[in-house]
């Protein structure tokens, strides 16, 4: 170990649906919103307070196929892997710079697929509980 550590642990709700991009050779990312809330209450007014942070997330491959998938908007979800910021060129010539999460594993906490079957967690699935998979399908 090189004494630094990058690694990211988020339990959210999806902002959006997922949106796939295809890359020539057949790899693909899935990119969406994951919203994290923090609850206060001010101890002026007693008032209860939600904060909201939002966070990109990037999925890679199979595991973004399998995103795409089982989860929809407002699906809770827990999610583990790395910050990367990265920049490019827009097309009237700015500099743009985000910073997204790269997802290494997730596990689905609630889908609205789960009103058609009832899942559990599975340790063997590594993070990718979905159900009715053929085993030819899981992403290891």
């Amino acid at each position: 170990m090189n004494g630094t550590l990058n690694k990211v642990m988020l339990i959210g709700h999806l902002g959006d649906e997922v949106k796939m991009h295809y890359f020539e050779g057949g790899n693909c990312i899935a990119r969406f919103p994951l919203a994290t809330n923090e609850v206060y209450i001010n101890r002026q007014t007693n008032e209860k307070i939600t904060s909201t942070e939002w966070h990109n997330l990037v999925v890679r491959n199979k595991a973004a196929e399998i995103c795409e998938k089982y989860l929809s908007k407002g699906d809770k979800i827990y999610v583990e892997g790395r910050i990367k910021s990265r920049q490019w060129q827009a097309e009237d010539g700015v500099t743009k710079y985000t910073t997204e999460i790269q997802v290494t594993e997730f596990t689905f906490l609630t889908t609205k697929k789960d009103t058609e079957t009832t899942r559990t967690p599975d340790a063997k699935t590594g993070g990718y509980d979905a159900p009715n998979m053929p085993e030819n399908d899981l992403p290891f």
